[in-house]
Formats: structure tokens, sequence, C-alpha cells
């Protein structure tokens, strides 16, 4: 399906995920749709097919919901009544009754539980007063019309265009039983209590979806921009000067809304700040907190060069920043959308809760049936009254709505991906986040993943060395500036390497660039500096060219044998010392590594396509309990598999775009993001902070989030089988019902929205 294709919609007016099920029924039957999906938490809808967006809207205004505009309006004046509610505290008790009052629908249903209470408070609370009235009754039948209409309305919408018996149904039918057999304050109560029920589903939801919009919150709305001052009314008609850019002010700062920012553009961030665009540092140096793309808990040092992302927080210094992405572009802005999206990858369990849903609710209705009409009509039973089999066909109704059952697993997920989110981890649906919690072993990429990717200098070793103990040798670091000045100009990592510890050396001059620059292929590199002749090459160039000790040769024997890479260096035809780089293992590597084992993963293997002997050296430094070496793409392909068929469940981590098909083979990829815009595209968990302690965290994150899952689950179920068995031997009420089940929505809601608050440290290394 091409991009043009999808559309994308903000649903307004669901309280529970009932409302999601009948409108993706409903859109799903217009003409020209050929697929939807909608996201109950973050109240997103997604339709493909060639369909004009009108026909969406109105089907969904059919169904009883709206669409919220994404255009901004004008504010409207608020009126009194809106300025008491915007008074009124966002959560806890009084901002359930802001939410209830400041929508019709809520606010019938409030104005429904006023009106039932007399006769709940008579008839079912104090019923040994003995007090009747019709007053009870005509109260109770308000409160049902008024709080039920609007769930009758829904319930008949969604039969006439979807061909759907819904939750609404139920509802609409005990209710009216209840009528036909007199129980008029139960009728009422059967509807108030739902539509408060719902209401409260409904709050409670809201707060999970602000969660996810908070994220929002944390990027700046206006950035200071360097601009040239335009049209300057000061200086028009001097020195010929008759509009545009003013050449006599110069550049300016100017205070803009991130909206009207352009690519190209360069910011000033000043100290504290947060960070308004994407970009590239131009100048300064300081502190970036990352904490909100990356979940890092230090701030990082940056400086000109650097990338940085939009919602981070800049620390002592000022930056000018050159922005590289639109604001809706930007890395925390990709991130929102993919955390929405996340629940477009349904898990095996929602797949399987929604699944019985569809088929739950008409079996329950043909139940009721045969429960009011067997015994009556085979066993010779009462059919009305208070205990006859009628009333508990109604009953059956309401203890059986699945509200608590639908509604059990997409809050549980999707407060789980945000937690993860906001912790430098991108996990892109529950399918993934069910799938990280049966993972038993973990292939690792080597370079990038358990190595920095980049190498260092390890050993510096001057044949004139006067302090070998301490290391602070002035003949070492001249050692380094000399081969520091024929490497400046390559790009060869191990280049880079030598350039970077010359750079940062204490001691030793600073030499400039090589002349006469000469390639050895296979062998090294020769150049001119300060009229000297200097040779760079590997040992064996050196064993024919350039004599030098048998001691020096099991020096670099041994370095080899860890992992090292030597090259020695030569002035003038004569050997001078060598420098040994090698790609240093992640400090956070082991202690991960460590962490996983202790978590239960059965199985950690390293996988590369290094030597066998490096290998091994990064394999003992980090921990892993396997390695395998000289590895191609599709060797790592076969790896992946063999631990699949050995272990089942198998997560590959590497950098997402070398590692890709060993990344696509496993049953969980995982990237090492680094805020990369490949890493958030390639795999199903991204690490955003290069983090690999974060990934026991998403780990367990995942299999407490299945566990919530599974016990929200066995909870909705058990507590339905219980009320039951009530309804069946005579023992229950439709008041009781319906309290049970509101009950267990809100329960199994509450105790999704704790994975939100999950936190769990990291184990010691062991």
């Amino acid at each position: 399906m091409t991009e043009q294709n999808i559309q994308t919609y903000r649903i307004t007016g669901m309280d529970c995920a009932d409302c999601a099920k009948t409108i993706e029924r409903g859109i799903a039957k217009v003409s020209g749709v050929t697929g939807c999906a909608l996201n109950y938490t973050s109240a997103t809808l997604k339709v493909t097919g060639p369909v004009a967006r009108a026909d969406v809207i109105s089907r969904v205004t059919a169904l009883g919901y709206g669409v919220r505009s994404n255009q901004t309006a004008p504010m409207p004046q608020q009126s009194s009544w809106q300025q008491f509610l915007a008074r009124l505290p966002a959560t806890g008790p009084a901002g359930f009754l802001k939410f209830l009052l400041s929508r019709a629908n809520t606010a019938l249903a409030f104005l429904g539980l006023l009106l039932v209470l007399p006769g709940l408070v008579f008839h079912e609370l104090l019923p040994a007063l003995g007090y009747r009235g019709l007053w009870l009754d005509m109260t109770a039948i308000a409160a049902l019309l008024v709080a039920g209409i609007p769930i009758a309305r829904s319930a008949w919408r969604s039969l006439r265009i979807s061909h759907e018996i819904g939750i609404n149904m139920l509802m609409t039918i005990a209710a009216i039983g209840a009528v036909i057999i007199g129980a008029y304050t139960e009728a009422g109560l059967v509807m108030v209590l739902f539509s408060v029920g719902e209401a409260l589903e409904g709050y409670t939801t809201e707060r999970a979806r602000e969660s996810i919009q908070k994220l929002l919150q944390v990027a700046p709305g206006e950035a200071t921009v360097l601009r040239a001052c335009y049209d300057c009314t000061e200086h028009l008609g001097q020195d010929g000067y008759t509009g545009g850019p003013c050449p006599m002010c110069g550049i300016e700062e100017t205070r803009v809304f991130v909206d009207e920012l352009r690519l190209g553009e360069t910011i000033v961030v000043k100290p504290g700040e947060r960070i308004a665009m994407d970009g590239r540092i131009l100048a300064g140096l300081s502190a970036v907190n990352q904490a909100p793309i990356t979940g890092e808990s230090v701030p990082v040092d940056k400086e000109p060069g650097n990338n940085v992302f939009a919602g981070t927080i800049n620390g002592g210094g000022v930056l000018e920043i050159q922005i590289s992405q639109l604001a809706q572009d930007s890395m925390l802005n990709r991130i929102i959308r993919m955390v929405e999206d996340a629940q477009e990858h349904k898990a095996p369990a929602e797949r399987f809760v929604d699944t019985f849903a569809k088929y739950y609710t008409p079996a329950v209705v043909v139940l009721a049936a045969l429960v009011a009409a067997i015994p009556p009509l085979i066993f010779a039973q009462s059919f009305l009254g208070g205990r006859g089999w009628l009333y508990r066909a109604l009953e059956l109704l309401v203890v059986a709505c699945p509200c608590a059952l639908v509604i059990s697993t997409p809050v549980s997920f999707i407060s789980a991906i945000s937690n993860a989110a906001r912790n430098g981890v991108l996990i892109k649906g529950g399918a993934y986040l069910e799938a990280l919690s049966t993972v038993k072993a973990i292939a690792f990429d080597k370079t990038g993943t358990l190595t920095e990717g980049a190498p260092a200098v390890i050993q510096i070793k001057s044949i004139d060395c006067t302090t070998p103990v301490t290391g602070d040798c002035v003949n070492c670091a001249m050692l380094v500036d000399m081969a520091s000045a024929v490497e400046r100009r390559s790009e060869h990592p191990l280049a880079r390497a030598i350039v970077a510890a010359a750079e940062t050396s204490s001691a030793g001059s600073r030499l400039p660039p090589a002349l006469a620059i000469t390639a050895l292929p296979g062998q090294g590199i020769t150049g001119q500096v300060a009229g000297q002749t200097v040779v760079i090459g590997s040992h064996a160039y050196f064993e024919s060219v350039m004599p030098h000790d048998q001691a020096v040769c099991d020096a670099l024997n041994l370095a080899a044998t860890k992992g090292e890479t030597p090259m020695l260096i030569g002035v003038d035809g004569r050997y001078m010392g060598y420098i040994t780089v090698a790609d240093t293992v992640r400090p956070a590597s082991r202690a991960a590594i460590a962490d996983l084992r202790a978590s239960g993963i059965a199985a950690t293997v390293m996988l590369t396509g290094d030597n066998a002997a490096t290998a091994a050296v990064v394999a003992r430094q980090a921990g892993v309990s396997e390695v395998r070496a000289d590895l191609l793409p599709q060797d790592k392909v076969a790896a992946v598999k063999e631990l699949l068929a050995k272990y089942g469940s198998v997560a590959m981590v590497g950098d997402g775009i070398n590692d890709a098909p060993a990344i696509a083979t496993a049953t969980v990829g995982i990237a090492m993001g680094a805020g990369s815009a490949q890493a958030l595209e390639t795999a199903d968990v991204a690490l955003m902070g290069n983090d690999l302690g974060k990934l026991a965290y998403a780990i367990h994150l995942s299999r407490t989030a299945m566990r919530t899952i599974r016990g929200n689950i066995l909870f909705a179920i058990g507590i339905k089988l219980a009320f039951l068995v009530l309804v069946l031997v005579g023992l229950g009420s439709m008041s009781l019902a319906v309290l049970a089940d509101v009950g267990a929505s809100l329960l199994v809601t509450l105790n999704g929205m704790r994975l939100l608050g999950y936190q769990r440290k990291l184990q010691a290394a062991g």
C-alpha cells in the first residue's frame, strides 16, 4: 500500500476499547477501505485505500464519535462554566469530576447518577425500611433515559451499520428487560453504573494517552535563530538600501516559533535551555542532557561537528546549531509517532483477546436466551419475578460484559512501551514486547555493539622510552606526533586512532602534516616529516626492511594475542618504536552481559567477522558465553538460525545496518541506536543511547508487562466466572453485577497503567 493511500485521523468521544472495535468495524465497511486500525490508547485511526476523507469522517460521525481537526483554530472565548472546569484539578477525584462534566455523554451519566440515588438508597441499600413511592420509580426511569439513551443509540448504530452485537447492546437488552419485569431502580442502575464505569475507563486511559503526549512537551515551541535584519525601517533609504536583508545591521538573534524555522538555518541555545531542533553543532562546547531521547542519565559532552536532538537540555555553554531536520521530522517526533503506532503490531495475547471478544459477545446473548427459556419450559420453574430465570438471564448479560477483558491488554502494552521510550528503549509494538519476554539466547555483533566501534591506541613504546612505568614519556609522545603527522590526512580507522592519541597527548611537539606521502599497499605508509623520512608499517614489513630486537618481536606477538594491531615506526631507515591499536570493549558491556545472565538468559553469543584470536580476547573481556569468529553476513544468519533451533527464541543485537540480515532472522532484532534514523527504521527494538545495560531493563520490563497482562486476563475471566455462578444459583443482582464489571475494568486498567512507573536498577556486574 502506497503512503498516499494511508490516512490518519484523531478520534474523539471514545470511552472504552469496545468503542475502538465499533469504529474499526464500521469504517471497514465503507466503500474503498482496504484496511483500518484504530489505536484506542492514542486515539489514532489509520485507514488505507482509495476512500475520500469525507466518507470516513461521515461514518465516524454516524457511529456517534468525532474527528479532531488538525487545523489550528482560534481559541474561542471560554464560558463561565468552562472557566469553572478549568480551575478544577486534573487528577484525583476532582479530575474525574472535571472529566465527567466536560463532555455531554459523561455529564448525562453524572446526572443519571444523581437521579438514581434515591432508588439506590431505599430499594437497594435500605429495603428493610419498606419505603415505596412512585417518585422513586420515576426518578429511576429518568436516570435510565438520561444515561441510557446514548448507550442505546450507540448499540443501534453498531447493529445497523456494522451488523455487530457489542457491549452496549448487552446493557441495553438488560435494562429493557429489567423495565419489563418492573425492576425500575435496577434498570436505571445498570445504565448509570455502566455509563459512569465507561467514563472512568475513559478517564484512566486519557491519563495513559497524556503520558505519550507529554513527550511532545519536552521540545520548546520557540527558538532563537540567527537571521539577517529584513526590510529594516531604521536604515531604509541609506546608502542605496531599498529593502530586503539589511547590510548595515548584519545577522541578529530573532525569537521565532519552531514551525517557522528552515533547514540549514542556525539557532542559538543558551545555557539551561532545551534544544528546539535536531541539528549539528557549529560552535560552542557544552554538556547536553540527552535523557529525553536516549535515556542516558549523565550529560554528554558536545563539541562542533556533533549532532544534537530536539528536546534535550543544554548545559553550561552557548551552542550554535545548524538545523538538520524540520520540527515534524525530528528524532523526538519520530519516537512519539512510533510509540503511538506501536499498537498496530499487535501481540499474540492482544489478537487472542480481540478474536475471543468478537465471538464471545454474541454467544453471551444466545446463552442468556437459553438461561431465560430452558428452566421455565423444561423444568416448569418461574420465568418472571425477582428470582425468576428472566431476571437471572438479564444478570448474565451484565456479568458477561467483556469490558475488563478487552481493555486488559492494550493499556498494559502501551504503558510499557511508553515507559521504555522515556528510558531510551524504543519498542515498535506489543508483538515485539511479548517476543522480548520469551528470549532465551542473545547474539551480539562485536564492533560497535560490545566494543566502541572506533579503534584506540593501547600501547606506545619508543626505543628511547624513559618512563615505561608511568607512560609520561617525551620520546613516546614524540613518536606518536611523528606517526600522526603522516596519518593526519588518512581516513583509515587506525590512522584516526593515532591522530586522536596525538591530540590528547600531554607531551611532545605539534608537527605539521607530512609531505610526499606514499602508500605502501598491504604494508604501510611513508612521508616526509621535518626533513626526515618516516615509515609506518606492519610487523611483517619491518621484518624484511628494518632490523629490530627479538624482544620487540616477542612484545608485538604478545600484543597480537590480546587482539591489538601493532604498527611499527621507522625514521630515516632506523627502527624507532611501535604503537598498538585495538577496538576497546565498551565499559558497560561486561556489566550488561552479567546482568543478562543473572536475568536467566541461557546463552550470550558474539558473532564477528574478526579473526578468532581477536574475537576471543573481546569475548573474554565482555564476558559472553560463546564466540563465533571469521563470519560473513550469511554466516551470521546461519548462526542465528542454529540458535533458534536450539533455544526457540533469540534476539540479535547489532548496528542495524551491516547486521540487518541476522537482525531480520532473529525472533527480536535489536539495534544499537545512538539516536540514528537508520536504527529506528531497521530493528524491532532500538537502544537509543548505545547502552547495552538498557537491554536487560527492556527484557525485565517485557516480562513484567506479560505477567501483568496474564494476571489481568485471569482476573477478568475469574471475576466473570465467579459472578456467573452467583447468578445461576440466584444469589446475585443486576446492580451487583454491573458494579463487578465496572470494578474489574477499572482494576485491570489501573494495574496495566502501573507499568508507566516501572523502574529497575541494574544488577552489579559479576
